[in-house]
């Protein structure tokens, strides 16, 4: 083995076995001695896991069922890719309006929600007519911007489809609630997007209303290592 070889070695032992005094300044400045591909290798495994952290009800306050209609469904015979994103988008949507009290008229509200970043990861795929569950939690609140984590939870492979009513889909409900029992407890699809507040005269960012803040703060949600 080269020196080279033996050196990148050491350091990956060090990365996967840290020494119980080893500061996080010590495993940061370690991981940057590392050519890029090994690096990428070093950290995969931690992405990995906060994904896997995601896939569980436990990562989210907030759920709504969604029914997925005919026309979601490609040629393929599953829901198509892009359709996922309005799911995301409804549950956002339908939290703000509903528990933080967002207006959505232009003539009437004080500010306007630009989504300026969203993707979606697809694990397994689902089908109309099933009525999936979409999840909600908030990451981060900052002065004019909101960051959510997002997730979409098959129903249960059973006979029957979930049980759910008018309030259901008018109300959604919050984590701990009965129904989450009728969904699978691993997700489909997982997501994550970003919204900006402006004042819909000037298209600037503004802060957010403290009663709006505190209807968001309400999903801070931890996720579980």
């Amino acid at each position: 083995m080269t020196e080279s070889g033996a050196l990148q070695d050491n350091l990956m032992l060090s990365l996967r076995y840290p020494p119980r005094q080893q500061s996080p300044t010590m495993a940061s400045w370690v991981l940057r001695l590392l050519p890029k591909n090994i690096r990428f290798l070093a950290t995969s495994s931690e992405n990995q896991r906060a994904e896997g952290c995601h896939r569980h009800h436990e990562a989210y306050g907030y759920f709504l069922p969604i029914q997925t209609r005919w026309q979601d469904n490609d040629q393929y015979g599953h829901v198509n890719n892009v359709v996922y994103y309005s799911y995301f988008d409804t549950v956002i949507n339908h939290y703000l309006i509903r528990y933080c009290g967002l207006e959505t008229g232009l003539q009437t509200s004080s500010m306007v929600g630009f989504m300026v970043t969203n993707q979606c990861t697809f694990h397994t795929p689902i089908s109309f007519p099933q009525v999936p569950v979409a999840a909600l939690a908030v990451e981060k609140v900052g002065r004019s911007s909101v960051h959510y984590r997002l997730a979409l939870f098959p129903p249960k492979p059973t006979k029957e489809p979930p049980s759910v009513d008018h309030r259901d889909l008018s109300d959604g409900f919050f984590f701990g609630h009965s129904k989450l029992g009728q969904f699978d407890a691993v997700a489909c699809t997982t997501g994550s997007a970003v919204h900006v507040f402006v004042n819909p005269a000037t298209n600037k960012p503004m802060g957010l209303p403290e009663d709006f803040r505190r209807g968001l703060l309400r999903l801070i949600r931890p996720v579980s290592s």
